[in-house]
């Protein structure tokens, strides 16, 4: 390539149109494009170059007749080489039309060339279809967003931002950042903490949410707010967890829940148009206490049955000690039943077992139905009457599986509500292109830990309870319900929210209910309590996943794919090497000290 000198500036040239944009309405003109080189091919003489950029790929053809270098330029062009060139747009001849391109009716007759850059040797090729390691990927990840699909997701992430800035600005609600550096005021998921030079041994910390900016927000008077925002959780990754991701936030003065849910529905038909797909509200809605009795959890994947079924009563004085010991002690007995799982082999069902273990079920009881009789276990424990009652409540017939859990109500709901997921995509029952929304409300106010002894709050501390709930908080704070709703799709929580506590006594209950006495109150939150004491309006709000969203919406495997520069499981950046180490001068000056690993 130094040879021939080929390597130039842009100079005055300029992109007339991106590659991905001419159709056979320029057949014609001439045009001026750059981007990189997708592939070469030799044809004899002729040599066909895809040219691709962000909008997509053109056939530029090099002719030997080509005045100059031409020609000559494209024989030393390889993958991913970054030209300019200028040519005639004309149709490709007959037969030779790509119907899987934009682009497919047309070519580029190249006349003139520029090679802005060259490419060293790939570590994967750049298409959709390579089969490559996700480290790799990551780890050239500049690389990766060149592939069409990495960038279509990016692009429609930008248009959903855009679309969701648009409807709540129509809708009255102002855009306000607020700070990254904050106050750790932990409560949950463990803080990042930033350490202040100007403060030794004092921490910042950044936000796992705007939660109480923007409820101050709403004390200011500025009525509705929203922020597409960065949030940070120092947490145990998963598939669709991230140690910083994005929400949509908002918040809305003097409103109820369903002024909340209204708006909320019609921000996220918005969304959806962006990407082609049409949703129909009002979105179906179940209370907490429906939700995990049907469904086993609080986000259900109502886009398919196999719903639990209570046989409590049923099976009250059983023969099958196990069932009567769940059923006389407070418990519950519940059961699913599959069509046609009577065919589970022995292997089958031991993996069901096994997952039913690994959330905390002693064992799993079955039943085949089959022609000559129920086929378990248990079936010579269970009376006539108990078996024509549980045929009955579960519509079990022939060629059914009948799956039971008996025990505490928060395990049997659990293990029941994880073997349903594993079975519906087991048996293919759950429609892949179906969206299924559902808002889950009633939520309680208040858990209890076992581990750390102390009742603490089921979605956050600033959640309101039911008003007809407020005289349970001294007597039976766990029958409290919360103000909260959760919006889920296809089994995934994409947004939760509540109407928050706006008063500062009823705040100061709340924190005391969940062992934050007065003094720890006011040194974590004093500057909240002070808020709340200076005529603070009724209020409520929400936070959607922007990041759940779109990897739903483009059917991604992974958070991941929809995220520019996204960390591993590990919470690592493979590409710029971090979290890495910092210089000892760095430490000093923030009166830092790292300690030798035990």
């Amino acid at each position: 390539m130094e040879e021939l000198n080929l390597f130039e500036k842009m100079g005055d040239w300029k992109r007339t149109s991106y590659c991905g944009e001419l159709t056979a309405a320029d057949i014609g003109k001439n045009a001026c494009l750059m981007g990189w080189v997708q592939r070469r091919r030799d044809h004899g003489g002729l040599i066909f170059i895809d040219l691709r950029d962000r909008a997509g790929i053109m056939q530029l053809v090099f002719s030997p007749e080509s005045q100059g270098n031409v020609h000559e330029a494209a024989h030393g062009l390889r993958s991913e080489f970054v030209v300019a060139v200028k040519g005639s747009v004309r149709r490709r001849p007959e037969g030779t039309a790509n119907p899987n391109l934009s682009t497919g009716q047309v070519e580029m007759d190249v006349q003139e060339i520029r090679i802005l850059n060259d490419s060293e040797p790939l570590p994967f090729m750049i298409e959709d279809d390579s089969d490559v390691a996700e480290t790799t990927r990551l780890k050239y990840r500049y690389l990766d967003l060149r592939r069409p699909s990495l960038q279509n997701k990016l692009v429609l992430r930008h248009k959903v931002s855009m679309a969701t800035r648009n409807y709540l600005a129509d809708n009255g609600f102002i855009e306000v950042e607020t700070p990254v550096l904050t106050k750790s005021t932990p409560e949950g998921a463990r803080d990042f903490l930033v350490p202040s030079r100007l403060s030794p041994g004092h921490f910042f910390a950044l936000p796992q949410s705007p939660q109480l900016f923007k409820q101050i927000l709403m004390v200011a008077g500025m009525d509705r707010y929203f922020q597409v925002v960065k949030c940070f959780r120092d947490e145990d990754l998963r598939a669709d967890r991230q140690p910083e991701f994005t929400q949509i936030d908002a918040e809305m003065s003097f409103v109820d829940r369903e002024d909340v849910i209204s708006v909320m529905e019609g921000l996220i038909i918005k969304i959806f148009s962006e990407a082609g797909l049409t949703v129909n509200p009002p979105f179906p809605r179940l209370t907490y206490a429906e939700a995990v009795g049907r469904f086993g959890v609080d986000n259900p994947d109502v886009r398919f049955g196999l719903e639990l079924v209570d046989l409590t009563k049923a099976l009250a004085g059983s023969g099958f000690k196990v069932f009567n010991d769940a059923a006389s002690k407070g418990g519950v007995v519940k059961a699913i039943c599959v069509s046609g799982g009577a065919s589970f082999s022995r292997k089958d069902l031991d993996d069901l077992t096994g997952i039913a273990a690994s959330f905390g079920a002693k064992g799993l009881a079955w039943v085949k139905v089959t022609e000559e009789g129920w086929q378990s276990p248990i079936a010579k424990f269970l009376l006539d009457d108990e078996k024509n009652a549980i045929t009955s409540a579960t519509g079990a017939k022939v060629g059914d599986l009948l799956l039971f859990a008996a025990d505490k109500a928060a395990v049997a709901n659990t293990v029941l509500g994880r073997l349903r997921l594993n079975i519906g995509g087991r048996l293919g029952l759950i429609p892949k292109d179906e969206l299924k929304f559902v808002w889950v409300t009633d939520f309680p106010m208040f858990d209890y830990d076992e581990t750390e002894k102390r009742h603490v709050a089921v979605h956050h501390p600033f959640t309101a309870p039911m008003d007809e709930d407020l005289e349970l908080m001294d007597t039976a704070p766990l029958q409290v319900r919360a103000k909260a709703y959760d919006l889920v799709l296809n089994g995934s929580e994409i947004g939760g929210g509540s109407i928050r506590i706006h008063r500062s006594d009823i705040q100061e209950k709340v924190f005391a209910m969940l062992g934050i006495q007065k003094e720890e109150a006011m040194e974590r939150f004093g500057f909240l309590l002070e808020a709340l004491s200076f005529g603070t309006p009724p209020h409520g709000g929400i936070a959607f996943g922007l990041d759940r969203i779109m990897s739903i919406i483009t059917k991604s495997d992974s958070i991941r794919d929809v995220i520019a520069f996204p960390k591993t499981q590990k919470g690592a950046d493979l590409m710029t090497d971090a979290p890495s180490v910092v210089d000892q001068k760095q430490l000093d000056e923030l009166f830092v000290r790292v300690a030798k690993k035990v």
